[in-house]
C-alpha cells in the first residue's frame, strides 16, 4: 500500500497554492497517495474584494481545490503545510484549522507521522523561516516527525536555499518561479520517501 499524504494549505493570492500544487506532484511522482486541500477563507468578503488577485484566487479555487477536514488528517500517514507568513507567523485560516486539532491529537493520530511545511513572503526577509519554525511548534506537540529539506539537494540552492522548507518572497509580483517549483516538488518527493522507509 502506498502512503497517503495530505498536502494542507491556506493561499490569499495563489504563491502558496502553487507551492503545494508542486509539493503534491512530487509526492505522487513517489507513487504517494495524494490529497490537495486548501483551508477555509476566514477574511470577510470586503477585505477580499479589496485586493483583485485575492479576489481571483478565491473564485478559481472554490470549485476546484477540496476544504481541508479532520478526516483527511486521519486518513494521512504524512503531512504537508503550507501558509503564507502573517509577521512572521502562521496565517489565521491555516492556525484555525490547526486549532480544531485537539482531539485528534489527544487520540494519538499525529504520533509518529512525517511533516514537512513550505510558506511564501513578500519580502526576501519577511518570515519566512520564524514561519516555518512556528509550524514545526505544532508539529513538536502533535509528536510528529519533521522531515525538512535541508540541504540534501543542489537544486536547493537555486531556489534560495532554505534548509526549513521551501519559500517564496512574492515581491507582490508573478508567482513563483521554475527553480522554486522544482524545490517543492523535491520537497514532496522527499517526504514521501521518508514515509516509505518509515513504513517500512
Amino acid at each position: 500500500m502506498s502512503v497517503r499524504i495530505a498536502v494542507i494549505y491556506y493561499s490569499a493570492t495563489g504563491n502558496v497554492h502553487q507551492l503545494a500544487q508542486a509539493v503534491s506532484e512530487g509526492a505522487a511522482a513517489r507513487n504517494a497517495e495524494v490529497r490537495l486541500r486548501r483551508v477555509r477563507e476566514l477574511a470577510p468578503d470586503t477585505a477580499v474584494d479589496a485586493n483583485p488577485a485575492w479576489r481571483a484566487h478565491v473564485d478559481a479555487t472554490r470549485d476546484s481545490v477540496p476544504e481541508a477536514t479532520l478526516e483527511d488528517l486521519e486518513w494521512a500517514t504524512a503531512y504537508a503545510f503550507g501558509t503564507p507568513t502573517r509577521f512572521g507567523n502562521v496565517s489565521s485560516q491555516l492556525k484555525q484549522f490547526i486549532d480544531l486539532t485537539g482531539g485528534l491529537w489527544q487520540a494519538g493520530v499525529f504520533h509518529n507521522k512525517p511533516v514537512t511545511s513550505f510558506t511564501s513572503a513578500l519580502n526576501r526577509h519577511g518570515g519566512q523561516e520564524s514561519t516555518l519554525l512556528s509550524l514545526n511548534n505544532v508539529f513538536y506537540h502533535w509528536g510528529c516527525i519533521i522531515v525538512p529539506p535541508g540541504y540534501t539537494d543542489p537544486l536547493l540552492y537555486e531556489a534560495g536555499g532554505n534548509p526549513y522548507g521551501t519559500s517564496w518572497p512574492s515581491g507582490g509580483g508573478e508567482g513563483p518561479d521554475e527553480a522554486t517549483l522544482a524545490a517543492a516538488d523535491y520537497q514532496g518527493r522527499h517526504l514521501a520517501d521518508i514515509a516509505t522507509q518509515l513504513r517500512g
